[in-house]
């Protein structure tokens, strides 16, 4: 390491602006974290590499476009396997941060590798052939050559330790944080947001990518038997893979006039849908955190969740959490909290009182420590 704060090189290639699922989840990590790590001083230099095209706005931090197309998973494997290494050993960087999954394999110093999920080991059939192979043969051997291990919840470090047989001691629990930016809105601009979007007067959110392990057709199900005719549900997010089977069981539940598709929701307008719904669900089968949940949360919206894998981190006692594989139980708990107002009442203060505990400002200065450790070791070694 030099005599300077130490240098790290960030692959933020998967940081994208695409109306696509691809510019949720960990896009929203990479650019919080960022844009926190550049707001103040963290004891680093931090070098951030993107795609061609892609930009960082007002970000202070020092950005380097890629040369060379990467938005295929082909070529950014290519780049981040060939030219990352290449580019950190030039830079003399003393740390590597791979932000999603896998590391290049040539390790010119120490990296440090963030894993969201395993949710391609644990729902293999949830996941596209290429995808998921690349995943399961890489993502072990990076988090495993690692010098230390980012894992988003508390249940995703378990994951890892039990899963890819990374040593407990290299793991690391840094959790997501939630933009100031989710917050309880005036009613006079949610109101107008209602009558801008044509929203019915009820209706239940579902806001996330559009895929299985979400668990749409299980609550569209659920939703069916509160046969409630004024009640709507809202499925926002882009397009995931299978999508096509979540319209079948729309259709085949009778509901094509009660459940609503608008689409990939801009960042600017997702605290404006969390503020309008009357409940937010996220019955996820399996997650590594959850961040819509928290950011539901702290909007004040009551929210129904999965009481398995990451969501009771995200969730806390602000949310009420039910199996996500009993359709009868969802359903209950949709009633109760759309029924009881003295219920609204308490997931909301809860909620609010969670959330605040979150934010990508911790998140930002507990993965700086992260790299100022590993940089240590490194020349240490």
């Amino acid at each position: 390491m030099s005599a300077l704060q130490p240098l790290v090189v960030f692959n933020g290639h998967l940081l994208s602006g695409d109306v696509s699922y691809r510019s949720a989840g960990i896009s929203v990590y990479i650019s919080s974290l960022l844009e926190q790590l550049g707001a103040g001083d963290h004891g680093i230099r931090l070098q951030v590499h993107l795609a061609k095209g892609v930009t960082l706005p007002r970000s202070p931090l020092p950005q380097v476009q890629a040369r060379v197309p990467t938005g295929r998973p082909w070529q950014r494997i290519l780049w981040e396997q060939i030219a990352l290494p290449m580019i950190a050993y030039r830079s003399g960087a003393d740390v590597i941060h791979a932000p999603a999954f896998v590391a290049p394999f040539p390790a010119v110093c120490p990296q440090v590798v963030t894993v969201h999920d395993l949710s391609f080991l644990r729902y293999p059939r949830m996941f596209r052939t290429g995808n998921r192979l690349y995943l399961r043969s890489f993502t072990g051997l990076s988090c495993r050559r690692a010098v230390a291990v980012v894992a988003v919840s508390q249940f995703t470090a378990e994951e890892v330790v039990r899963l890819l047989r990374v040593p407990a001691e290299r793991v690391v629990v840094i959790h997501h944080g939630v933009a100031p930016r989710f917050r309880p809105m005036p009613r006079e601009a949610v109101d107008e947001f209602r009558r801008r979007q044509g929203l019915p007067g009820r209706f239940v959110l579902f806001l996330g990518t559009l895929e299985p392990r979400k668990n749409l057709i299980r609550l569209i199900k659920a939703f069916a038997l509160l046969k409630d005719p004024d009640l709507h549900l809202v499925l926002a997010g882009a397009q995931g893979w299978y999508y096509d089977d979540i319209l079948q069981a729309v259709e085949q539940s009778g509901l094509v006039d009660r459940v609503h598709f608008p689409g990939f929701v801009s960042q600017d307008d997702q605290a404006l849908w969390y503020n309008a719904a009357d409940v937010f669900a996220y019955v996820s089968v399996y997650e590594g955190f959850g961040m819509p949940v928290l950011e539901a949360l702290a909007c004040g919206t009551p929210t129904v969740t999965s009481s398995s894998t990451s969501l009771p981190e995200a969730g806390g006692d602000g949310a009420f959490l039910v199996p996500p594989d009993d359709e009868q139980a969802i359903a209950g708990a949709l009633h109760a909290v759309l029924t009881d107002p003295v219920l609204r009442s308490q997931l909301r203060q809860r909620g609010l009182c969670h959330a605040a505990g979150f934010s990508w400002n911790a998140t930002a200065r507990r993965t700086a420590e992260v790299y100022r450790r590993v940089a240590h070791r490194g020349a240490a070694a």
